[in-house]
């Protein structure tokens, strides 16, 4: 490769590969194909913006960084995210351009031989866990339906194609050969380097073009270069390994992507590593326990730990998320990031998935409390001695469980921020909208288990669809009247507007169709869920009207349904 050159000449003749130790496809495409900025929305609109602007220069594609291996194999240190958009982006357009025509001028098929793919020679190979379905959806189009993709990264790279095919949908011929050439001659410099220990150094030092490299990946690097200079007779072997356990890494990553961030697993993976619950700075401790020297022993034992907990964080989050209700219910809550290092503990100890559930119940109610009353206080503190004492030859969470519950009946001062003191106190005024509707979910689970035998399983979140909160009395005044909702005088919309006792779950349909109107018309509506039938039941014995002594009646039922089961 040319230091100075265009991206045809780039690719042509070469096989441009993703090592393992790189991310899989991040670029982010808007699903509905809205006009919000994304990096496949930028990349086609700056290649928009030059065509337009009929420039002499060439459109210029930045600075790409490669090892260089035997027979004209590269592999892709920087600026593998752009290449990958450039060949799913060509794709496209030679798709589109045989549907005009049938078949590819002479020139284009050169084109598409140099830079996509010559006979069975692919010219770029993303991850491996991803490349068939580059190959299949994108560039040889042998699949149509994308049914079953295991990754977001395939995901990604299957809605970036869509993405760029919509786009040229309504495009002419002279547009489509224009973006092409443009493509071909676009200038871009490259840097070579020779061995795999410079490649590391190098993507750890480079300025990255695209998305800012993550704490996991720096991490990832700082490894494979410590084993190139320290590891000796066994380098090979462990960097075979390493490869191997980061391969997992990232199958695990694109499986859970959206649902938590690689980073945030590393921290709970350093403090199940320290046995501490204050450690937040992995990067810093993790850089200078390799720079203490003698830290292989350090690389073998925490890659391995690494891979394990975001095995576990999968399992959790897709597996057992699934059919276990108390994981489920934790899940929906959100924001549980205190609970994932009690959860990779009990995972690493072979727990049962009934006393992780039991686990997930205690440490539920801890988050819930937290969420509503919001101190500034630091539960992980309080929770310290619970969690060093949770150890391999001590698996009982019976501790855990007496210390939270100890925490929500204190009085003691240092304790006492989630108490039920403080739970009452929070449920009084207006709630977090997600934080009230997922009590709601909870409180229907409850009304929807009265009078029933046992053994009954509760209805997961998503039985409504798109749930919204809505109130039942509404925030404007209805102009109509009478109305059949209270005076809207100062207390009533300071007091009783926004608490639980007017909050209702309706699914975004529902809450649509009912808009504004009238509450003798609105609560006929109220058949569906056990707390809409609750409603109707309330109303009908206050003569239909919703006043303020209703709303106060509800709300205490619900409050005392959270305060007994939380």
């Amino acid at each position: 490769m040319e230091a100075s050159t265009t991206i045809r000449k780039m690719i042509a003749g070469n096989k441009i590969i993703v090592p393992a130790y790189q991310r899989a496809y991040s670029w982010e495409t808007p699903r509905d194909h809205s006009k919000v900025k994304t990096h496949t929305n930028v990349f086609l609109s700056d290649l928009d913006e030059y065509l337009n602007s009929e420039a002499e220069s060439s459109y210029y594609f930045g600075h790409f960084l490669f090892e260089e291996k035997a027979d004209n194999k590269f592999q892709v240190i920087d600026g593998q995210q752009r290449l990958c958009t450039i060949v799913i982006f060509l794709s496209a357009l030679f798709a589109k351009l045989r549907s005009l025509r049938g078949e590819l001028l002479e020139a284009e098929s050169e084109c598409l031989e140099d830079m996509v793919i010559r006979h069975s020679t692919y010219r770029f190979s993303t991850v491996d866990y991803d490349n068939q379905i580059l190959r299949d959806y994108v560039i040889d189009r042998s699949i149509k339906v994308r049914n079953g993709i295991a990754t977001e990264s395939g995901k990604r790279i299957c809605d970036a194609f869509d993405f760029f095919c919509e786009h040229f949908g309504n495009k002419d011929e002279r547009y489509l050969t224009k973006m092409l050439e443009i493509i071909a001659k676009a200038s871009c410099t490259t840097h070579i380097v020779k061995n795999e220990s410079e490649a590391i150094q190098m993507f750890l030092f480079q300025n990255n073009r695209g998305k800012k490299p993550s704490n996991l990946e720096v991490i990832k690097a700082q490894f494979m270069y410590n084993v190139h200079l320290y590891s000796g007779e066994e380098k090979e072997s462990l960097l075979e390994a390493i490869t191997n356990r980061f391969e997992k890494i990232y199958k695990s990553i694109s499986s859970i992507d959206y649902k938590i961030d690689e980073d945030d697993v590393l921290i709970y993976t350093f403090r199940v590593d320290s046995n501490s619950l204050s450690e937040s700075s992995p990067l810093e401790k993790i850089t200078k326990k390799l720079s203490a020297g003698n830290s292989i022993p350090f690389i073998k034992e925490f890659a391995q730990e690494l891979a394990l907990s975001f095995d576990n964080v999968k399992t959790f989050l897709i597996n057992d998320e699934s059919k276990n209700y108390a994981i489920h219910s934790l899940v929906t809550l959100g924001g549980i990031g205190i609970a994932f290092p009690f959860i990779i503990k009990a995972y690493k100890f072979g727990l049962s998935p009934d006393t992780i559930g039991k686990l997930c119940e205690s440490l539920e109610c801890l988050i819930l409390r937290h969420r509503l009353i919001g101190t500034r206080a630091d539960p992980n503190q309080r929770l310290q001695k619970a969690f060093a004492e949770f150890t391999e030859t001590n698996k009982s969470i019976q501790p855990i469980i007496d210390t939270i519950n100890m925490m929500k009946k204190t009085e003691d001062w240092w304790w006492r921020y989630w108490n039920d003191t403080e739970l009452l106190n929070a449920l009084q005024g207006g709630l977090n909208p997600q934080v009230a509707k997922y009590l709601l979910w909870k409180y229907e689970n409850f009304l929807e288990s009265q009078g029933k035998p046992s053994g009954y399983s509760p209805s997961r979140f998503e039985r409504i669809k798109l749930p919204e909160l809505e109130h039942i009395a509404p925030i404007t005044e209805p102009t109509k009247k009478p109305h059949g909702y209270d005076k809207y005088d100062e207390e009533f919309q300071k007091q009783y507007l926004h608490c639980l006792g007017n909050y209702l779950l309706v699914s975004k349909s529902h809450n649509c169709a009912i808009g504004n109107i009238p509450f003798s018309e609105k609560y006929l509506t109220y058949e569906i869920l056990a707390q809409q039938r609750e409603i109707q039941k309330l109303a009908l014995e206050n003569n239909g009207i919703w006043d303020r002594d209703v709303i106060r009646k509800r709300k205490e039922n619900i409050i005392k349904f959270i305060m007994d089961q939380f």
